[in-house]
């Protein structure tokens, strides 16, 4: 049996049974794991209030090396109640957990998502004004650190570079642009989207529109659902 430590992010929970509950949890230290409570919806007392998303919570539990781990307790580190305040940061909050829900590999550590993740996370606790702004420019990241990082400078088919002021053509099952002479694709991206999306993938901080981030959100949302095989929402 080995001992876990670590933070973590609530990113499902499910009844089991007559008692118990499972949840999935995105620790910093060991990825995604499954664990089950037992007990848990009889009693709180290893997880006061620390089953809810949003929050980063710190958990003790015990790794047999089976499919489930068994969570011994739970504790929130980090409340973030501006989120559960908002319905809009709510919403965006939701889709980045289920993002990382159906993208992260079990028991393997994702350092980079964990921090872009994090990092969105206390943003809108803040508030922001547009909430699903910000989340488009996580999004371009979230889907970098998780190894699905989009190519919007060049065809991914041939290598021709996209001239800077035309529309581009993506396809994100093909993981980024498609030039028409390579077939095109039905989604396309407009220029100045497409420069914002290339300078928010560079680390700066970018200030999308209401509609661009629409359109960025549409098409990671369709990256992360055709590599994690879930319905797009956006």
């Amino acid at each position: 049996m080995k001992a876990i430590e670590s933070e973590a992010l609530v990113v499902r929970t499910t009844a089991y049974g007559e008692a118990d509950v499972i949840t999935t949890l995105l620790t910093e230290t060991h990825g995604k794991l499954a664990g089950i409570l037992r007990g848990g919806r009889r009693s709180k007392r290893r997880a006061p209030g620390a089953l809810e998303p949003f929050h980063t919570v710190h958990v003790s539990l015990e790794d047999r090396g089976g499919e489930l781990v068994t969570l011994r307790e739970a504790r929130v580190v980090h409340v973030r109640s501006g989120i559960t305040g908002s319905l809009a940061a709510l919403e965006a909050a939701g889709l980045a957990l289920r993002w990382l829900r159906h993208l992260s590999p079990p028991r393997h550590p994702e350092p980079a998502a964990w921090a872009t993740t994090l990092a969105l996370l206390d943003a809108l606790d803040g508030c922001p004004a547009e909430p699903r702004t910000r989340l488009a420019v996580s999004a371009l990241r979230l889907l970098a650190d998780v190894g699905y990082g989009l190519d919007l400078a060049r065809c991914v088919a041939c290598g021709r570079p996209c001239p800077e002021r035309r529309p581009a053509y993506v396809d994100a099952s093909r993981g980024g642009l498609v030039c028409q002479s390579c077939g095109g694709a039905r989604f396309i991206l407009s220029p100045s989207t497409r420069r914002l999306a290339l300078d928010a993938q560079q680390g700066h901080d970018v200030a999308f529109a209401r509609e661009e981030a629409e359109q960025v959100l549409a098409m990671v949302d369709g990256a992360m659902a055709a590599h994690g095989d879930f319905e797009t929402r956006t």
